[in-house]
This record gives structure tokens, C-alpha cells and sequence, in this order.
């Protein structure tokens, strides 16, 4: 994704590019102390990071997958596997973060393979016994998962670390900002009138015409933007009911919401649903709506 021209001016905002949870980000905001808001939210980021990240050893994340448990967890990992919650129910369990042992064995089989192709049938109905949202055990002390199970946040962290930065920044007083952590959360509109304007871009560029964002918030899954395989047929998505990566039904899917980590959770379990059960499961959330959904090839 991408915002659209900024043109210069007197509210010429002034915008820091960086990296958070390993995706590229940006803040965007017009203000006289923009530099010390800015050094905020980046501390926050840093703070969130060491809850979630997965490229951290010793975030709380990963030590709950090392372990097995961790005892009186993060307030931010607890709210956000109860996000993880709603969501696994309305899309009829296509969410389920506990797809990380699936995603290990994909991305071993593929490593350095030749030729490529899908893990063997045994490995992947091990991996699958290793799934399952209703095992994992979580209250205010503890969060304890089965022998063999692991979490990856990766399909809602993006968002909920942009809704966390957006609500710093809104106490701060602030109410025309862009907080862009691999997904996207606005504060008002742009502060040079209007909404602001968020380009969706796929493998083959920009699509036609801009996302108006005026306050809310916007994700945008690609089920094939990141494979397992150089052919880029094993995609990043994967069907926790079947183990395999989402099918090319759809090649993109922009979801709007209320908040990221909606919009984040939802567009990667779109990835894996048919057109006739996005539309069910937007019913659960009736301020949500689709910005965009490109046609795979396997429809």
C-alpha cells in the first residue's frame, strides 16, 4: 500500500519512515513538535515489538512458543488473542494463529528443495494434530498451549500495534495523523483537507484510484505476495483446516474497519474464504466493508 501525493503547503506534513514487526512503516502528521511525537510513538512500537515480535527471542511471544506457557502475561498479548477469539468464530475458524507449526513445516520442506512441492501427507497431518484454537488455554496469570503448538500473530499484530500507536497519539491530543505499521490507522483526515489517500498496490502496481480514509482503518492481505517456493505458488496463507496455502482465489483483499487489527485479521482470513462467506462474516462486524478484492486465477 501507499499513500497518495502529498503536495507542499502550509500544513506540510512531516512523515518518518521506519520498520515495525518487520514490515515497512510510516507516521504522517503535521505538527510544530513533530519530532518529539514521533520519538513517542516509536517507543511504543519498540515496547509492542518485544510483545509480539517473532523475530525476538526473548519477546513475550516467543517465549510462550518455547516454553509452552508464560504466567501472568502482557496486557497487549491477552487483548489480543481475544481479538484473535472473535475473529476465529466469525470466519468460521479460517482465523487461527495457532497455523504456526504449519507455517514452520512449509517454510523448512521449501528450504533449498528441488524440485518443490507441498510437504509430504504424513508431515502435514502431524503439523495439523499440532493446530487448534480450542486448545489453547488463556486467563489474566497464564496462557498455556498443548506439547507441540506455537503461535504467529502475523495476521493481526500489524494492525493492532497501528491501533495502539493511533490511540498514543489521540491522548496526546493529536487528531489528524497516519500511522502506517504494515497496515494502516488514521486520526481524522489529512490535515490539508480532505481524507487522506491510501493507494492499494498489488504485484502488478497500483490499482486504479485511491482508498478515502477518513478516520477508521485499512489492511490489505496478499495470499501469494510472500511464498514458501521460487514459483511463488506456495503462498504465506495457510488454510488451517487443510494445511495447505490459501488457493489463488483471490490475488488481494482491502478490508476497512473501525480498527486495524480487524481490517488485518479479516483480509487474511478472506484470503481463504469464497465471496458468499466474506459477505457472512462482514455481517458480524457491520462497519467493516471490502475496499478491494482482485480475482485470483482459481476461482
Amino acid at each position: 500500500l501507499a499513500t497518495g501525493g502529498l503536495p507542499l503547503g502550509a500544513a506540510t506534513p512531516t512523515q518518518w519512515r521506519g520498520i515495525a514487526l518487520g514490515a515497512d512503516a510510516t507516521i504522517t502528521l503535521a505538527h510544530p513538535e513533530a519530532a518529539r511525537i514521533i520519538a513517542r510513538a516509536r517507543t511504543e512500537i519498540a515496547r509492542l515489538e518485544a510483545v509480539f515480535s517473532l523475530y525476538r527471542s526473548d519477546s513475550a511471544l516467543s517465549r510462550l512458543n518455547a516454553a509452552g506457557r508464560i504466567d501472568a502475561p502482557p496486557f497487549e498479548l491477552l487483548e489480543c488473542l481475544g481479538q484473535c477469539a472473535r475473529l476465529h468464530r466469525a470466519t468460521g475458524g479460517r482465523f487461527d494463529p495457532t497455523v504456526q507449526p504449519l507455517w514452520a513445516l512449509h517454510a523448512a520442506h521449501h528450504a533449498g528443495r528441488s524440485p518443490e512441492g507441498p510437504p509430504p501427507a504424513a508431515a502435514l497431518a502431524r503439523a495439523l494434530a499440532a493446530t487448534g484454537w480450542g486448545r489453547l488455554r488463556m486467563d489474566p496469570g497464564e496462557i498455556r498451549l498443548e506439547p507441540g503448538m506455537a503461535l504467529t500473530l502475523n495476521g493481526i499484530a500489524q494492525g493492532y500495534v497501528a491501533d495502539r500507536v493511533a490511540d498514543l497519539l489521540r491522548g496526546m491530543g493529536l487528531d489528524d495523523v497516519l500511522v502506517n505499521t504494515g497496515e494502516f490507522h488514521a486520526l481524522g483526515g489529512d490535515p490539508r483537507g480532505g481524507p487522506w489517500q491510501i493507494g492499494i498496490r498489488d504485484g502488478d502496481g497500483l490499482l486504479p484510484g485511491q482508498v478515502a480514509l477518513q478516520g477508521g482503518a485499512l489492511a490489505t492481505s496478499a495470499p501469494h505476495g510472500i511464498s514458501f517456493d521460487t514459483a511463488g505458488q506456495a503462498g504465506h496463507i495457510l488454510d488451517p483446516l487443510t494445511g495447505h496455502s490459501a488457493p489463488a482465489r483471490w490475488k488481494l483483499v482491502t478490508v476497512t474497519a473501525p480498527h486495524a487489527w480487524l481490517a488485518d485479521g479479516l483480509s487474511t482470513a478472506f484470503c481463504l474464504m469464497t465471496r458468499d462467506r466474506i459477505d457472512a462474516a462482514l455481517a458480524a462486524f457491520p462497519q467493516s466493508a471490502l475496499a478491494a478484492i482482485v480475482p485470483g486465477t482459481a476461482l
